[in-house]
């Protein structure tokens, strides 16, 4: 039963706590880079998808953009548990800073100035924050599986022309059609320009 009755804060260090958000900040800056990197893996897939002609390689990295985006929402999702976290871990560090600043600022005891009541308060709320926490990550899991599972698809889904690769298609054709009326507009320039130079000779 003592087990259950151990303080876990009262051995609590400063240093361990520092040393964690160190941690947890050099985590969040791997996967800041890694969303940058997909960025830009997705910026160079978009230029050639642009250039290209060829439906079916524009539909390969139109899937390739695709898979792509997947992987930096999961890592942004990642980046984003743990600034949360060091969010957290900041406001521990806080809350013990404040809690020696007190301590060295009164001479009442810290026992004295804590109630049981308020112990009590402050353990059910940071209960109901990691509880909400947990079911949040359960919840999002679980609309993932089902998002999955109702996209499933055994052929169109792997070959096919998916609403993702059709936006990313769409916009390459638009960009081709854009680029044959300016090649158009510049041959039609091209006649009056030598007229002009004609002229001038």
């Amino acid at each position: 039963m003592w087990l259950f009755s151990r303080n876990k804060f009262k051995n609590l260090k400063r240093e361990d706590l520092v040393n964690s958000i160190c941690e947890l900040e050099r985590q969040e800056r791997t996967v800041e880079a890694e969303v940058l990197q997909k960025i830009k893996e997705i910026d160079a897939l978009l230029e050639k998808g642009k250039k290209e002609k060829n439906r079916e390689l524009q539909l390969f990295y139109a899937k390739k953009i695709s898979n792509i985006n997947e992987e930096k929402k999961v890592c942004m999702e990642r980046g984003m548990y743990l600034l949360y976290n060091i969010r957290l871990m900041n406001r521990l560090k806080d809350a013990y800073d404040s809690n020696n600043f007190f301590k060295t600022q009164t001479k009442v005891p810290l026992s004295e100035l804590l109630q049981d009541q308020k112990r009590l308060a402050k353990f059910l709320n940071k209960a109901l924050v990691t509880r909400t926490a947990s079911e949040d990550v359960l919840t999002s899991a679980d609309e993932l599986f089902t998002e999955v599972q109702a996209a499933y698809d055994v052929n169109d889904t792997i070959y096919g022309v998916g609403k993702s690769e059709e936006d990313i298609l769409t916009m390459f054709e638009q960009e081709a059609a854009l680029s044959e009326e300016k090649d158009l507009a510049e041959e039609k320039q091209e006649p009056i320009k030598k007229k002009k130079m004609k002229m001038e000779e």
